[in-house]
């Protein structure tokens, strides 16, 4: 990233820059800039004036405002930062330098392996079969320790096998992935489909097959409890259905304790597990709050998305944004951005606009904003000359807006 002399806004270079993720609030009118949406979408505007559009831009201050929070909400609980949800080398790198925060939680193997040339503690979110990475994880002493492999099945165990026998290859490190959804008697399935081990007996079973096995090595265990982390329950208008979602999350919550509980103290008699890996931004204070846990994953708070106006516990500061140019006003109250199409979620929407619906439709036209994200920097998605006066330049607004 390169300095633009503004001490909230970098642009990205080739060199890159490591940013002071750590540093201390900002006193005064300057703690939370985008509190006032239209000085702060009109900064973030200058800053990529001069870049070809589309542009990207993160915003320092806000950036230290959701890592600091986030340290603050896992209270002490050190967190693993998911690679997957902020896509940033330079961001990952700068946060592995902040108190609290420890290792990444990659997407694929592949990029498991480019991450460990400089991180030496990187767990791969799901089971791979990229049978080309497993041969380089194998044949590395370096990187088979620095990286440590995610498996619900033995099945994953079979085919690593199959890539290269145990004779042939280091021992690979291994976190098994159980389920952390609830079975509730009223609601039924509650969460993610992602793990076939539910019960302490099959997570046992499968890690006695890994300890017995030559050539792995169990070190860990994670669970991740979706129906929480990624579900919000402050959802604007939605006052029965939040009050539903809190007491679901709470139930879930209380009864995925007691059972991550059984499951670490069954591997326990397995093997000694380096950590035990809970939750996501939306679930930091209750899965601190399980004596079980060792770590948090987060990631998506860091920078910010939309997806979190809706959380009663928390509220992020917009930390990511995209710059796209308006190429055309149609009509009065309507702006064309240059963008591609899509789905509706694909482009960002200014404040005051709404994603034109139908076949084709690739136009803003003017709407209403909930109270809720006003109530949050304007929704978060002012466009930056306002909305009536935007024309030829780039129009500024954070990722993942909503449409409509």
């Amino acid at each position: 990233m390169e300095d633009t002399g503004s001490p909230d806004v970098l642009r990205s270079g080739p060199s890159g820059t490591m940013l002071d993720l750590a540093a201390g609030a900002i006193a005064g009118p300057d703690a939370e800039p985008w509190l006032n949406p239209d000085a702060h979408w009109a900064s973030l505007t200058g800053a990529v004036a001069g870049i070809p559009a589309p542009a990207a831009v993160l915003e320092l201050n806000a950036l230290r405002w959701n890592t600091r929070d986030l340290v603050r909400r896992a209270a002490g609980v050190p967190l693993r930062i998911a690679s997957k949800s902020l896509r940033v080398r330079g961001v990952l790198q700068s946060l592995q330098q902040v108190p609290g925060i420890s290792g990444i939680l990659a997407f694929t193997l592949a990029e498991a392996l480019w991450l460990a040339r400089d991180f030496d503690d990187v767990v791969v979110g799901y089971p791979t079969s990229d049978r080309e990475a497993l041969r380089r994880l194998a044949g590395d002493e370096l990187l088979a320790s620095r990286v440590t492999l995610m498996v619900d099945g033995e099945e994953q165990l079979d085919l690593i096998d199959a890539v290269l026998p145990p004779a042939s290859r280091c021992t690979l490190r291994i976190c098994l992935d159980a389920d952390a959804s609830w079975r509730s008697r009223l609601l039924g399935f509650i969460g993610t489909r992602r793990s076939p081990l539910q019960t302490p007996a099959q997570v046992a079973e499968l890690g006695r097959a890994v300890a017995s096995r030559p050539g792995f090595r169990l070190v860990g265990l994670m669970m991740y409890e979706a129906q929480v982390a990624g579900v919000g329950n402050a959802v604007p208008g939605a006052a029965v259905r939040n009050r539903l979602m809190r007491l679901v999350q709470d139930r879930s919550m209380a009864e995925l304790t007691a059972r991550r509980g059984r499951i670490v103290q069954a591997l326990g008699e397995v093997a000694n597990l380096e950590f035990v890996n809970g939750g996501g931004t939306g679930s930091v204070e209750a899965t601190a709050a399980d004596p079980a846990v060792t770590e948090i994953t987060a990631g998506s708070g860091i920078f910010a998305g939309h997806l979190f106006n809706n959380y009663r516990s928390f509220s992020p500061a917009p930390a990511a944004a995209v710059a796209l140019d308006v190429v055309r006003r149609p009509g009065p109250g309507f702006a064309t951005v240059l963008g591609g199409g899509g789905s509706p979620p694909a482009l960002p929407i200014p404040a005051g606009y709404r994603r034109l619906r139908g076949p084709g439709a690739c136009a803003w036209c003017r709407g209403r904003v909930p109270a809720r994200s006003r109530r949050r920097s304007q929704d978060r998605q002012r466009a930056v000359s306002g909305p009536e006066t935007a024309s030829g330049c780039g129009t500024l607004s954070p990722e993942n807006c909503p449409s409509g």
